[in-house]
């Protein structure tokens, strides 16, 4: 079943429409969730949240525009709230011990090369934990989800300036976290 038919059917109350949309977006919906929560659990949770919150508001969309965008907003929103509610960390690995090279596969053409990037992922990933749930949500919005500024200030519901702040301190925050890269 294709996306817009799998909404009209969402639209004229029949829930099977749902299965479909998950079936399509489900893994991009818990990568984004993942790079915010940084836990694999909280992040499936945040997906799935994410796809009911979608069939409960699925009367507001506008099934002329694409439906991928507007999920991933909802779960960068339920992402947020997730991290904002839980006053735990994450380590790198999660305590499924599924690491982030295992949800965001990147194939490097040898093992060097390879290794090289393993290395910068994570030293990359242990950066972006380091900022401030908001700022880390701004970062995956912006540059993951490719979401402009005046998207983001209207989805987060707040002024353009402070989402321009909020990526201007992340990325000062990673520039210094970052900076023994540049050095080497």
């Amino acid at each position: 079943m294709d996306e817009r038919a799998a909404i009209a059917l969402l639209k004229s109350g029949d829930a099977s429409g749902l299965e479909a949309l998950v079936r399509s977006h489900y893994l991009a919906a818990v990568r984004a969730a993942y790079l915010i929560t940084r836990d694999r659990a909280l992040a499936e949770d945040c997906a799935q949240d994410a796809f009911l919150r979608a069939y409960g508001a699925i009367a507001r969309f506008d099934p002329s525009r694409p439906f991928k965008p507007w999920l991933l907003r909802i779960v960068v929103r339920e992402a947020t709230n997730a991290v904002s509610r839980s006053a735990r960390s994450s380590s790198l690995e999660s305590a499924s011990g599924v690491a982030l090279e295992d949800l965001l596969p990147d194939p490097s053409p040898g093992p060097e090369e390879e290794l090289e990037g393993a290395e910068l992922r994570e030293v990359v990933w242990e950066a972006l934990g380091r900022l401030p749930a908001r700022e880390r949500a701004a970062v995956v919005m912006r540059y993951y989800l490719g979401m402009s500024e005046a998207e983001m200030a209207a989805e987060l519901e707040c002024a353009p300036g402070t989402v321009k702040w909020r990526l201007h301190e992340a990325r000062q925050r990673l520039r210094v976290l970052l900076r023994p890269l540049t050095q080497r």
